[in-house]
């Protein structure tokens, strides 16, 4: 009896599980790139957000990309790439960058945020930038060091050549594994991206089993 119950229960579950699975459609809801661009680690689902400081759709993006990051487990890679849309953005894309280098993104990202869109600053120079990033326990002589550095420019240049490969034409976005493409116009809204973003990474976990 418990078996025929169990079949039963297995059977009208179907549907359901189909209809998930369907739920998020390519060519609607997220975009396959032409050519796969190679990640930073094999061994684990590389999620990808592609932003700008500058961007105020980025802005109010990031709070719900730190609660997400946050709740990954071990096997998701997230990784951010700052996207240099004009001269104006550079500067910022440099600071993120070097903040990087130094490992101290968590005092600097969501502060960097803060500081264009709510106190309208203006970084018009690496002055200004390392006066600002010093504040925030950044030490200014290394990032006045490292702001035209090979290691800078290198890593500017990696993500020009990333962005290119994913066909960005606009941020916030996101790329899972280096084949799939979200953005809110295609998700649906912002909330909506990292819900694609999540059934692709399962996704992905699941093809690699």
């Amino acid at each position: 009896m418990l078996k025929k119950i169990g079949l039963l229960i297995a059977t009208l579950l179907l549907p359901v599980v189909a209809l998930a699975a369907d739920k998020y459609e390519e060519g609607v809801h997220y975009e396959k790139l032409p050519f796969p661009v190679t990640t930073t680690d094999k061994k684990r689902v590389e999620v990808v957000e592609l932003f700008g400081y500058p961007c105020p759709h980025c802005n109010s993006f990031e709070p719900l990309v730190q609660s997400w990051h946050h709740a990954q487990p071990q096997d998701v890679n997230f990784v951010r790439i700052p996207v240099v849309f004009g001269r104006s953005w550079e500067p910022l894309a440099r600071a993120y960058y070097i903040s990087d280098l130094l490992k101290t993104t968590d005092k600097t990202h969501q502060a960097t945020f803060d500081a264009v869109h709510i106190e309208k600053k203006r970084f018009n120079s690496p002055e200004k930038l390392a006066e600002f990033y010093g504040k925030l326990g950044v030490n200014e002589k290394k990032f006045k060091k490292l702001y035209n550095s090979f290691a800078v420019e290198t890593k500017l240049k990696q993500g020009e050549s990333k962005a290119r490969g994913y066909q960005i034409t606009g941020v916030p976005a996101m790329v899972v594994n280096g084949k799939y493409r979200i953005t809110a116009q295609t998700a649906g809204g912002h909330q909506e991206m990292l819900k694609v973003v999540n059934y692709l990474v399962e996704q992905e976990r699941q093809s690699a089993n």
